[in-house]
């Protein structure tokens, strides 16, 4: 048999109908995964709250969440299906997410992670996000500090070009390739980046940059979810 033709990646709303795909993607993605009825609520009942998952044809493959703020936009949760993490999902969310805010009119986005999740940090820093803060003993689950990362103004001609050269590139990128189990073909180990991104090349390659695992996990949560998630 012979691997299946690449597959395109599709952005779109979260709806109620998606729910049972997110709590799987949620519950192997997190040591803490939000109750069964925490996507629910914000879809129902935040109108601050905006969610969007990656689907591949009938399958969703990803998530991410904002909630946006009068002039800023905070990042809420963000997690990539474990079989589908390094074929530029999370970039496609993130992106979305940062265009969402600056057609919203947010100046800025910012969000929490983990000092020891390297891939999203290293991903968040390509996106121009610069940690400013810490927040102490934040994950409830093992205490770890949160690092509070925040982007320069989203109107501002440095961040607009970094999106505009990102955006083309993830738009060049090739469709994901399936295997003859319809899972995506492992990307090669070289495509992963050691180092921290940076300007100019790093910008042009998403490739180079590892997706985060799962992350990252806002310090205000709706009502009856708990704080300190990871």
């Amino acid at each position: 048999m012979v691997a299946q033709a690449p597959v395109a990646i599709v952005l779109d709303r979260m709806k109620a109908e998606d729910l049972p795909a997110v709590h799987e993607i949620e519950r192997e993605s997190f040591s803490t995964p939000w109750p069964a009825h925490a996507y629910r609520q914000e879809l129902e009942t935040n109108r601050l709250a905006h969610y969007m998952v990656a689907r591949r044809g009938d399958q969703i493959v990803g998530f991410a969440g904002i909630w946006l703020l009068v002039d800023e936009a905070h990042i809420t949760t963000f997690a990539v299906r474990r079989t589908w993490r390094r074929h530029g999902v999370g970039e496609r969310l993130l992106l979305a997410l940062l265009d969402l805010a600056r057609s919203r009119g947010a100046h800025e986005a910012t969000l929490e992670v983990r000092p020891s999740n390297m891939p999203a940090r290293r991903l968040y820093e390509k996106y121009g996000f610069k940690v400013v803060g810490t927040r102490t003993r934040y994950y409830s689950d093992d205490n770890e500090d949160a690092l509070i990362m925040t982007t320069p103004s989203l109107d501002g001609r440095a961040m607009h070009e970094r999106l505009v050269a990102l955006r083309a590139a993830v738009a060049a990128r090739p469709g994901v390739e399936l295997g003859t189990d319809g899972r995506p073909v492992p990307a090669p180990q070289a495509q992963s980046a050691e180092a921290g991104p940076g300007p100019g090349a790093e910008a042009a390659s998403p490739e180079s940059t590892s997706e985060p695992e799962a992350d990252p996990r806002t310090t205000i949560r709706p009502r009856g979810i708990m704080r300190g998630r990871p």
